[in-house]
């Protein structure tokens, strides 16, 4: 009995071993990571997130507003997004004439034109942009506060 007891105790030291070194060798590689979907064109998904950002982007751009998709993230209940907004069919929107450069909300002369980054958040069954800025020229939301939620949709940011 002994020796069984002896022998069970060194299996089971052996598969703990095995164990510890896969995963040793998995979390650093990232294959146990969450990792981020792109929503395809004409999904639900993609046009609830278009739709959540428009009203503050019509706001502050006027109407109408079109958007070119540079970047768009899913993951679980948090989203990212990079867009340029423009006029239905591609026309330039002239920057000096929206409402959020006659109203001093955006300065030309620093921003990155009407490039928006937008962190979203699923609510219940809705997307909600809660968090964005317009022409910002630096990465805003490369904070700790923001990755603590939102590391799974930009983990390139979030290196701390």
């Amino acid at each position: 009995m002994i020796k069984h007891l002896a022998l069970v105790r060194k299996n089971l030291l052996k598969q703990m071993c095995i164990a510890l070194i896969v995963l040793l060798v998995l979390i650093p590689s990232g294959s146990w990571a969450q990792k981020w979907v792109e929503p395809k064109k004409g999904t639900d998904t993609r046009k609830a997130l278009m739709d959540a950002i428009r009203p503050h982007m019509e706001w502050h751009l006027g109407k109408p507003i079109q958007f070119v998709v540079e970047d768009l993230r899913v993951w679980g209940n948090v989203g990212f997004g990079t867009l340029s907004a423009q006029r239905p069919g591609g026309a330039k929107i002239d920057l000096m004439k929206t409402p959020a450069v006659v109203s001093g909300y955006i300065d030309p002369d620093i921003s990155d034109g009407t490039r928006v980054n937008i962190l979203y958040k699923k609510v219940r069954k809705t997307w909600v942009a809660v968090h964005y800025e317009i022409g910002a020229t630096d990465v805003w939301f490369s904070t700790p506060k923001v990755c603590d939620e939102y590391k799974s949709v930009i983990p390139e940011w979030c290196n701390f």
